[in-house]
């Protein structure tokens, strides 16, 4: 069973940084890639950040320039450092990891407001 637990949301003001972490636990067999999607109430799951095994990276349009997707690929840990935050980024962050399976994690809320 895998597992992915996130960390590092909460409350922030429009211009500030998050970190937000995702470690990946279980048996894994190979992962393809790992990835941060959000999602608002009343709408879909938003891609924001993908990056492959091999280090190739994508963004939403609307996070280019402001977030950096990193990963440790022997911790099978993914990062997403977000920065110059804007109210519009408020959401729910899930990790999502890409193996033989797709796996998500649990959801850490990121809330940007003054």
């Amino acid at each position: 069973q895998v597992q992915l637990v996130e960390s590092g949301g909460g409350l922030v003001q429009p211009g500030g940084s998050l970190r937000l972490s995702c470690a990946a636990s279980g048996s894994i067999c190979s992962i393809y890639g790992m990835g941060w999607y959000r999602q608002t109430p009343g709408n879909p799951r938003e891609l924001v950040a993908h990056i492959t095994s091999g280090g190739s990276t994508n963004y939403a349009d609307s996070v280019k320039g402001r977030f950096t997707i990193s990963r440790a690929n022997a911790q099978n840990t993914v990062y997403l450092q977000m920065n110059s935050l804007k109210s519009e980024d408020t959401a729910i962050y899930y990790c999502n990891l890409q193996s033989t399976k797709t796996y998500w994690g649990q959801g850490t809320q990121v809330t940007v407001s003054s």
